[in-house]
């Protein structure tokens, strides 16, 4: 495969990346907004995700009413109630909620339903907003707002897994492409893989990748003392892990 193919290969990578996400990933989104819409009687549950340059948020799972219509909606990252939840980094509990004025009534009317109650609370991970999980009109019998709260705040943290994961996937993808167009002979891989341009841990992951190529050319002695170091963080993580519950 040519040099100029690859770097072909790699801007659609760049491009097209998120499409080719781990399907497992979409699947635990639509089964999050499908689970916490039973559990809370609720009439819709949705998730948006910001964008990469936090300018919109993009609506990419919902399920109940309006569902259909308002999957692949975008609004401003500073619109509505979903905007004031990814910018303040805050859950938001509000009834009477079509005589709200930051409620967004021109975007739930596209999709045919305007709710009158909303639970919504971000979904993040310990860096950075990814987006909003929203339940709309729970049932009225549920009266303990907060429990509901902490409730939802669980499934979104599973939510951000999901998509850390998929951003990671995507990431490495584009970066081991991009890596292969460029690179030349005696010129090591590390050298060439791209920062992540979403978090941290997505470009962690891809320096791990690149040095782990690396020590193909080592040898045994240092493949084995490699491989105990690698143990050994393992272990204190998850000694780590254990002791946290």
């Amino acid at each position: 495969m040519t040099e100029t193919t690859l770097a072909d290969l790699a801007a659609l990578a760049t491009m097209a990346g998120p499409a080719f996400a781990p399907p497992e990933s979409a699947r635990l989104l639509d089964a999050i907004v499908v689970t916490a819409k039973e559990l809370f009687g609720a009439a819709a549950c949705s998730i948006g995700l910001l964008t990469e340059d936090e300018s919109e948020i993009v609506f990419t799972t919902a399920t109940g009413a309006g569902a259909d219509d308002f999957v692949g909606t975008r609004i401003s990252s500073g619109t509505g109630i979903a905007g004031w939840v990814v910018s303040t980094g805050q859950p938001m509990d509000l009834s009477g909620l079509r005589a709200d004025q930051r409620f967004a009534r021109d975007v739930a009317e596209q999709s045919g339903y305007v709710p009158d109650e909303i639970l919504a609370v971000p979904v993040a991970t310990d860096e950075r907003v990814l987006g909003v999980l929203e339940v709309l009109d729970r049932d009225v019998a549920r009266v303990d707002s907060e429990r509901d709260m902490r409730l939802l705040t669980l499934f979104a943290n599973q939510a951000a897994l999901a998509i850390q994961a998929a951003d990671v996937f995507a990431h490495l993808g584009r970066s081991l492409l991009d890596a292969a167009a460029r690179v030349s002979p005696g010129v090591q891989i590390a050298n060439v893989i791209l920062p992540t341009p979403r978090n941290g841990s997505a470009g962690d992951l891809a320096e791990i990748a690149s040095l782990l190529s690396e020590l193909r050319d080592a040898g045994p002695r240092e493949r084995a003392l490699a491989v105990k170091v690698l143990r050994d963080v393992l272990d204190y993580t998850r000694g780590r892990d254990r002791r946290r519950r």
